[in-house]
């Protein structure tokens, strides 16, 4: 059995480290998308280039409707490769962040993250059960969910209030989706620090925000996709999330390292 992963945002950034990475563990990857349709391509080139299958998945997350419409998509893009190949792992990647406070948050971007950053994973988690359901394969790993946190989730600070909440609801429910789709499916995550500018951030403040970790240096990208890979292959780890951030988790702030930055932070 040929095993495919399917990359939630996986065009970009982390999204595209995480594709690679499974590429090189042997994996064949679904590369989603949003907007960024020629990203995707050659993404899926390079995957390609590694002696990997490859294939891009467009679509939104905003709604139940919309990531089953992914989902289908990468089902079929699986199928039309032959029946010994198979959907195993879908790293969830894909996320909005988008700034608010508690004094000033609105509902309809607060349930937009909700619905990207929380509901999605949930929802693919249940087809990619059903997928497994009476299904499964002697011997190997059993198929799983990654989904990507961010190390906010340990290290409160008020600021992108809707997407911590978000962020805080996704790390509870790692160990409760887990035990909800058990034994069929494992379900992990990883927590990554400050890994690339965000938003109005300027390259100055990036370089140095990106040192206030307890390693005092810029998180490596390719170390988070590899944990990803790691869990999807680790039989016996569920439930669990790895916090691969240099630590960062452990430095607190009272603002967004972005701001507290602005404010004269010295790293």
């Amino acid at each position: 059995m040929q095993s495919w992963v399917l990359v939630t945002g996986g065009s970009l950034r982390l999204g595209r480290e995480i594709g690679l990475a499974f590429a090189r563990a042997g994996w064949h990857v679904l590369c989603h998308y949003r907007h960024s349709a020629e990203a995707a391509q050659a993404l899926c080139a390079q995957v390609r280039a590694l002696g990997r299958m490859a294939e891009p998945i467009g679509g939104n997350l905003e709604g139940e409707a919309a990531c089953e419409q992914v989902f289908a998509a990468a089902q079929a893009a699986v199928a039309a490769h032959g029946a010994a190949t198979d959907l195993r792992t879908i790293v969830h990647n894909a996320s909005l962040f988008e700034p608010d406070h508690g004094t000033d948050f609105a509902e309809a971007q607060a349930l937009a993250q909700l619905q990207v950053n929380l509901l999605a994973p949930m929802y693919f988690g249940k087809w990619l059960h059903a997928l497994h359901a009476s299904a499964q394969t002697t011997g190997a790993p059993h198929p799983s969910l990654v989904h990507v946190l961010d190390q906010k989730v340990y290290n409160l600070n008020p600021d992108y209030f809707s997407y911590t909440l978000s962020k805080l609801a996704l790390e509870r429910a790692v160990g409760l989706q887990a035990q909800s789709l058990a034994p069929v499916l494992r379900v992990n995550a990883v927590a990554p620090g400050l890994l690339y500018p965000s938003g109005p951030q300027s390259e100055e403040n990036y370089q140095r925000a990106a040192r206030v970790n307890l390693l005092r240096e810029p998180i490596n990208p390719v170390e988070v996709a590899e944990a990803c890979v790691y869990l999807a292959q680790a039989r016996g780890i569920t439930g669990t999330a790895l916090r691969v951030d240099n630590g960062q988790h452990l430095v607190p702030l009272a603002r967004d390292v972005m701001f507290a930055i602005d404010q004269g932070l010295t790293p």
